[in-house]
């Protein structure tokens, strides 16, 4: 690997003043460095647009927290470049990567000695009138939510357009495995094993309680229409709004392209629920795996 990408935290301090540091360290590795617009007030006119890193680099850094590695990611919808986090937040289930053994763990990826794991994505288009007026994608979820108004919205979802349901609520949350831990677990949806490919679907505070979260196969396309709204709804991607809703509007969701994530060796996914979630609970030394 020769050339390296780099994006952080917008207005971030501390996550600029390593950044920093670490264009120093590769410099010195020999390495070619591309940074992107985020540190557009310490480099001038030498950023690369974020657009242009997936071709550009063969290594992609991202310092901050899992909300700045998924506005990262959704560049890299498609390619085969990895992203390697260094964890700025708080849980850090994407950016794993200790900012304390930030050089270290940048050394063993660049020396080859990481795991590159893909996960999918989500692609969501959003059709008015027989019209399609906006699309995107999450590496997360999509979710469907009332917007500013307090009372629940009203949706029907199809699956592959077979009927599933028709459902009061505060909204719908749709995840893929890595997003399982995210929004969807929050709204009582199951966590669910990176390496499935599998579509949770979690409804949000549903009026009627029989309607319980459920998980389908990715390579099925969801529909959700839009049937009573009190007013406008939402359509967010990564916790990102993407468009105001109106009634009669249907959101379709569909598998999407790749997004490859670098990890350090001897990552044990269990390992990192047991320490993200805090379960407790200690195995017995003679059947512990570990």
């Amino acid at each position: 690997m020769k050339t390296i990408g780099i994006s952080v935290k917008h207005g971030d301090t501390r996550a600029t003043a390593l950044a920093v540091e670490l264009i120093d360290w590769l410099k010195q590795q020999g390495k070619t460095v591309c940074i992107d617009d985020s540190l557009q007030d310490i480099c001038g006119d030498c950023c690369t647009a974020l657009d242009e890193m997936p071709i550009a680099v063969e290594l992609m850094l991202v310092l901050g927290g899992d909300g700045t590695l998924l506005t990262v990611a959704r560049h890299f919808i498609g390619s085969e470049t990895p992203i390697l986090g260094v964890n700025l937040g708080r849980l850090g289930f994407l950016t794993e990567a200790p900012v304390g053994d930030m050089f270290k763990a940048v050394a063993t990826v660049l020396a080859g000695r990481g795991e590159v794991v893909r996960h999918f994505s989500l692609r969501a288009e959003a059709w008015r009138d027989g019209k399609m007026i906006t699309s995107g994608n999450a590496m997360n979820d999509v979710v469907l939510q009332r917007n500013r108004h307090p009372r629940m919205i009203e949706f029907e979802m199809r699956v592959a357009g077979h009927f599933v349901f028709r459902v009061r609520a505060d909204g719908l949350v749709l995840a893929t495995p890595a997003g399982s831990t995210a929004y969807a677990l929050s709204a009582g949806g199951p966590i669910v094993h990176p390496g499935l490919d599998a579509i949770t679907v979690a409804p949000v505070c549903p009026h009627i309680l029989s309607n319980r979260p459920i998980v389908l196969p990715a390579s099925e396309c969801i529909s959700l229409r839009l049937t009573e709204m009190p007013a406008p709804g939402a359509l967010n991607l990564d916790g990102q709004m993407r468009l105001e809703l109106q009634e009669g509007d249907e959101i379709r969701v569909c598998k999407g392209g790749t997004i490859s994530l670098a990890y350090l060796p001897g990552r044990n996914y269990y390992r990192v629920l047991r320490n993200k979630l805090h379960w407790t609970g200690r195995a017995d030394k003679e059947t512990d795996g570990e």
